[in-house]
């Protein structure tokens, strides 16, 4: 969800990529359908491994969103200055058990909160891109 978020809000101002430590096969369905319901089709988007993109990609932020990543994902990326790095932590919505309707309102729950933070943030970086420029 939080690549989506980002592509949307973000537009061309930023490439969005988005790998986890143990990925699964599929977009979670919920997630798909959540994320319909403010305009946003992540139906295309493929969970990717770590190892996709460590070492291989030039990144210039890393936002870690889940604990398990935060606890094993590597500390050093090449190029990646340590301010650079941020740590977002939100449930996992797919780990909640419960009726659909309540794993749903999981599911927005944390579109809704990484929504937020990645307007906040957007706004801080561009703020600081331009003082910069």
């Amino acid at each position: 969800m939080a690549e989506g978020l980002l592509r949307h809000l973000a537009g061309e101002g930023f490439e969005a990529l988005s790998a986890g430590m143990d990925p699964g096969n599929e977009v979670h369905p919920l997630a798909i359908q959540v994320m319909e319901e403010i305009g946003i089709d992540i139906s295309s988007q493929q969970p990717k491994a770590l190892n996709v993109y460590l070492g291989k990609s030039w990144i210039h932020y890393l936002i870690v969103v889940c604990n398990k990543a935060q606890a094993t994902c590597p500390r050093v990326w090449p190029g990646l200055p340590n301010e650079n790095r941020y740590y977002w932590p939100v449930h996992d919505p797919a780990a909640i058990s419960g009726t659909t309707e309540e794993q749903l309102a999981v599911f927005r729950e944390v579109r809704d909160e990484l929504r937020d933070k990645i307007t906040s943030w957007l706004n801080k970086v561009s703020s600081s891109n331009s003082v910069n420029s």
